[in-house]
């Protein structure tokens, strides 16, 4: 029996052995609290990580992109999700074409690259309202980011479907999902309610298990990582270069006294807003600050401008800063990849401090995606071309330019077409957010009263006008009233004839102050401080309408208005045999929209700036093929309507940074 055992034991070591060595060890990311630095299955680790928004960049652009910044060194990228884009209307989603997340997810691991995940529900990321849908507003009386019994049912009922599609994707799972954030700079928000926190930390562990690592990030501000920060979270930081590094991870110990240094937003450039100068940040400072905080063996998140970023339309977000601040349309500010996807030379910067820590991956970095200047393209009202130019292909002063037909009308005019249910009737003005109206446009029409024979004042009360009105008295432009900016007209005029208001939203406010900026006329005009009543209400749908082809599926016909006020311009012109990335100018255009072949490419303000350009990605244009136009101007176009498409963009009326830089 003893001489039995001996090889029956064999046997079992064996079976053991065979057993250990075809089950992998577990795959885990932890924290090491005893020495101050992360885990990737049992060995010491930190991560360099850029910040992407799948969200504003074309999905065709999106493996450039990726493995741009994987050849710059980085080792993980930083991904928000925006509610917002996603669940467009309660219990309404939409995961496919762009808004693939799990697709986007899946191709940063095939290129290798680890994920630190930001689904928030609020994010901030210079996004309409911080990622958070304006369908919470239809219920007015809601306290969003609180422990609010309304709030936090939307909250759970987006994670239960949001969630499920992450946990297979985290690391412990055989995903590269290695951490995920909770919330975001909610140390910032008024509120300070731990119980949200609290909530929140229990709907992601329920719905992502016990391992994975869930975290915060604040300012370094003690009374904000007070508010920001709570047990079972941990806590990170965010500062830019020119900060003093040892003191802002201070802070950080002040709150974590263990555990991994991390910045998880290091800003590489600074927001643009409306009517401000453009922002720029030196490359060698943002080199240097990298190498103080590497040097430190902290983990790093590149952010603001995020490593590379598009447009945002109809997303862009706003501050609120003594005064509401609206972000431009183009999210690059000053990126170390540009608007454009190309290589800068902050990046290589960046990448030469990466290097002297950690190996570059093996290949050269990607050229810059080519760019085409097509010139200049005249825009004419109805059918009708340059003097001495002939369609479909002419040639003027200016050198070869697409073909080009144009149509115009007055945005008043196709109100049955842009708002096909027809107008709400109402004796006071209503929300956008009560007309369930999330983006674009509000039209709200009346008739004035009695004759008005001398100048009286339409007025509207203060900080109402959310955020910029457009007047028109019997559909002639009088002027526009601004948040935080002129709240009165004078007009004339007699009874009974139209009053319109056209009321653009310019974006949630995002960061800054309480985000429930409620939208359109939030009080009722008055003239000469009796209130006008009686109105009719259209909530445009104006992305949509152009999206199915309108208004070239059927050409409205020409109006006998003028050039002044809202209108819109169409017309086609066709690429020479190449569709490649561009830039349009708007030269002696006011304020408006630019569509390309139904793509929404964002909003231009030539008289406030900074930018000048909207960029065209060439995966929305055609060749062989027309390619349609669509402009909306709001205040006014030049008498000689043109258009200027360039390869690099335009700040402050002054080129750009050239389209890359090279190593």
């Amino acid at each position: 029996p003893a001489r039995m055992v001996l090889p029956a034991l064999a046997l079992l070591l064996a079976a053991g052995l065979l057993h250990t060595q075809a089950s992998p060890p577990a795959r885990s990311f932890q924290l090491d609290y005893e020495h101050n630095c992360f885990r990737k299955d049992g060995a010491p680790f930190r991560y360099i990580s850029g910040s992407i928004h799948y969200a504003r960049v074309p999905r065709p652009a999106w493996r450039d992109r990726l493995l741009k910044m994987y050849l710059s060194g980085l080792s993980a990228v930083q991904v928000y999700i925006p509610w917002n884009y996603h669940e467009t209307l309660p219990g309404v989603y939409d995961f496919t074409g762009n808004r693939d997340v799990e697709a986007f997810l899946d191709l940063t691991a095939e290129l290798g690259l680890l994920v630190i995940l930001r689904p928030g529900p609020y994010i901030c990321a210079e996004w309409e309202m911080g990622g958070l849908p304006a369908w919470l507003l239809w219920k007015p009386d809601i306290v969003l980011r609180t422990s609010d019994p309304a709030y936090l049912a939307a909250v759970d009922s987006w994670l239960h479907i949001l969630l499920p599609k992450i946990k297979p994707r985290l690391y412990q799972h055989g995903g590269n999902i290695i951490s995920v954030q909770v919330e975001n700079e909610y140390g910032s928000y008024y509120a300070c309610d731990h119980g949200y926190l609290r909530h929140l930390l229990g709907s992601f562990r329920a719905l992502l298990g016990s391992e994975v690592l869930l975290f915060t990030t604040d300012s370094t501000r003690a009374e904000e990582l007070h508010c920001g920060t709570l047990q079972g979270l941990y806590a990170t930081v965010d500062f830019g270069p020119g900060s003093n590094v040892t003191e802002a991870f201070g802070a950080q110990r002040c709150v974590e006294p263990k555990g991994p240094l991390v910045n998880s937003e290091y800003y590489t450039g600074w927001l643009d807003y409306w009517g401000e100068a453009h922002a720029s940040t030196s490359a060698a400072w943002v080199a240097q600050g990298l190498e103080d905080m590497l040097r430190l063996g902290a983990s790093i998140n590149m952010q603001v401008s995020p490593f590379l970023q598009l447009t945002s339309l109809p997303w862009p977000g706003a501050d609120y800063k003594d005064q509401y601040k609206p972000v431009t349309t183009s999210y690059d500010y000053d990126a170390p990849l540009s608007e454009a996807g190309d290589p800068t030379k902050k990046l290589f910067a960046i990448r030469t401090v990466i290097s002297k820590f950690q190996p570059l991956p093996v290949g050269p970095m990607p050229p810059a995606t080519p760019k085409y200047a097509y010139g200049w393209v005249a825009l004419r009202k109805v059918s009708a071309y340059p003097e001495g130019c002939t369609a479909p292909a002419w040639h003027c002063s200016t050198g070869q330019h697409p073909s080009l037909s144009w149509q115009y009308a007055d945005l008043l005019d196709v109100l049955d077409v842009l708002c096909p249910s027809g107008p709400i009737q109402s004796q006071f003005p209503l929300t956008f957010e009560a007309l369930k109206q999330a983006h674009g446009f509000v039209v709200y029409h009346t008739q004035l009263p009695w004759d008005v024979l001398d100048p009286a004042t339409l007025a509207a009360p203060p900080h109402s006008i959310c955020d910029r009105g457009y007047v028109m008295l019997q559909k002639e432009y009088q002027g526009t009233l601004e948040r935080d900016g002129p709240t009165t007209l004078n007009v004339t005029g007699r009874a009974g004839d139209t009053l319109d208001v056209v009321l653009e939203n310019m974006g949630r406010i995002s960061f800054g102050a309480n985000t429930s900026d409620f939208k359109g006329l939030l009080g009722n005009l008055s003239l000469n401080s009796r209130p006008l009543s009686n109105w009719l209400i259209y909530p445009l749908a104006i992305d949509t309408t152009v999206q199915q082809g309108w208004p070239h599926a059927a050409l409205p016909e020409s109006s006998s208005g003028g050039r002044v006020g809202p209108a819109f311009y169409t017309g086609t012109f066709e690429t020479p045999g190449i569709a490649w990335d561009t830039f349009v100018k708007f030269p002696g255009w006011s304020k408006g929209l630019l569509w390309i072949n139904g793509f929404n490419l964002g909003r231009y303000w030539t008289h406030r700036g900074p930018q000048q350009t909207l960029f065209v990605p060439g995966s929305v244009l055609h060749v062989g093929r027309p390619n349609n136009i669509t402009v909306l101007e709001l205040e006014g176009a030049p008498p000689t309507p043109l258009l200027l498409f360039l390869d690099r963009p335009l700040y402050n009326r002054t080129l750009g940074r050239s389209t890359a830089a090279t190593e």
